[in-house]
């Protein structure tokens, strides 16, 4: 118990005070749990030790190449958003309880929230969920209280695996979900029949994990007829060129925000994107920030839902997230800020070129991509002598050369899944093609 900063003359007060001992606190833990040695640790260091130790280590870090994506993706981020996200006032705050002393946190929550309700076209935005993953999740949750006589929730194999393992973690055994499976890459829409009066919501992604751009008018047109909430979970980068989601009329729409000037570190912290229409706000988790008018006619900023919140709505709190992302909020914020409409869309289009530059040039060396050339960002491409074996090989001339998606499917072994930033260069993209096309 050496980590409790009381002696231990303290130490027996307070347990004869509460008439238990040590074992009794720790009696929950089961037994085959709790640690039976003491561990076998190195003798204190000094703080000028545990510099040199710890930057020997970093030494071991490899500095690569980065053709992998599946959520995670290598843009380049401003060094602007490093320097203004590092300043003290934004680094150290927390959530903004108190309006009068958190105006300029409470602000840049409100811009963030405009931003991406102007990016991806829907009516409100929260600023408060975990990741990509979980913003799904929190949106399948929040369309089973929308429709809460509907116990049902359909979703596309095309989802990221990741992102389903936590869908599946959320919704446990209280409601039922039902997989749409793909084809050719993509959702097969047939499977649409699968909806019934017991579906509250469908749930698709659009560019999906491949890749691959998916049919989303089917899916709205039918769960319409059906009274189904829609999820669409998006690439906030695809916007500068593909439809968005409020173009598309959906309920409710979620992203993985990295990509918005978040460096992808060593996988977090991250940002949730969840926003939908206004009509649905009272169900939506987290918090969400307003600007209003005071007494004295200046303009001011103030939570103004705090749905999730259990302090104050307990047993009817829409969510258990009791966090707040404001700092990478803040670091997408500036990022959108210092791009605009015309970076967004040059950056979208360098990327969409590159991508499609590579998978034409693979094709050439007789590897094949198994699914249609309508993608964005990251594409498939089988690899005979196995996706794994090529990534070793990558990882030892300096570059990660994708995702072995043998690991999620057995129909997908020896599938590769290859993303491309505006950050990858042709002199970049043409090592890539030697190492993939080239024996192991």
């Amino acid at each position: 118990m050496n980590f409790i900063p009381v002696n231990k003359n303290q130490q027996k007060e307070m347990l004869k005070n509460i008439g238990k001992g040590i074992a009794d606190l720790l009696s929950a833990i089961p037994e085959d749990l709790q640690l039976k040695k003491t561990l076998n640790l190195p003798p204190p260091f000094s703080e000028m030790e545990i510099k040199e130790e710890i930057l020997k280590t970093a030494k071991l870090n490899k500095d690569l190449i980065v053709f992998a994506g599946g959520g995670v993706y290598d843009h380049y981020v401003p060094s602007a958003i490093k320097h203004l996200t590092g300043r003290a006032e934004f680094y150290t705050s927390y959530t903004p309880y108190q309006p009068e002393v958190s105006q300029g946190t409470l602000q840049a929550i409100y811009e963030y929230q405009s931003m991406i309700c102007e990016l991806n076209g829907m009516e409100v935005s929260n600023a408060s969920i975990y990741d990509g993953a979980t913003a799904l999740a929190e949106a399948i949750f929040m369309a089973l209280a929308i429709n809460a006589d509907r116990k049902k929730a359909i979703v596309s194999e095309g989802i990221n695996p990741y992102y389903l393992e936590v869908i599946k973690t959320y919704l446990g055994e209280n409601y039922s979900l039902e997989m749409l499976s793909l084809k050719d890459g993509i959702t097969d829409t047939e499977e649409l029949s699968k909806i019934d009066e017991g579906t509250a919501c469908i749930a698709i992604q659009h560019p999906n994990f491949l890749g691959n751009l998916e049919e989303v008018e089917k899916f709205v047109k039918v769960a319409r007829n059906h009274g189904v909430i829609v999820i669409l979970h998006f690439d906030p980068v695809s916007l500068g060129l593909l439809k968005t989601p409020g173009e598309y009329k959906v309920d409710i729409a979620t992203a993985e925000g990295q990509c918005l000037g978040i460096p992808m570190s060593f996988g977090g912290p991250h940002l949730g994107i969840l926003t939908s229409m206004k009509k649905h706000i009272r169900s939506m988790p987290g918090r969400i920030a307003g600007k209003t008018i005071d007494k004295k006619g200046k303009e001011g900023y103030v939570m103004v839902l705090q749905t999730r919140e259990q302090h104050i709505r307990r047993e009817r709190a829409t969510s258990n997230i009791c966090t707040n992302q404001q700092l990478c909020a803040l670091a997408a914020a500036i990022y959108l800020a210092l791009h605009g409409w015309e970076g967004i869309r040059g950056i979208a289009n360098k990327t969409t070129q590159k991508a499609h530059y590579l998978a034409e040039k693979l094709q050439k060396t007789g590897l094949r991509l198994p699914y249609r050339q309508n993608f964005f960002r990251e594409f498939v491409v089988e690899i005979p002598t196995g996706a794994e074996k090529s990534i070793k090989k990558g990882i030892r001339k300096g570059y990660l050369a994708g995702i072995d998606l043998g690991k999620f499917k057995k129909e997908w072994q020896n599938h590769l899944l290859v993303s491309v930033t505006e950050k990858r260069t042709k002199e970049e993209m043409d090592k890539l093609i030697e190492i993939l096309s080239s024996k192991p």
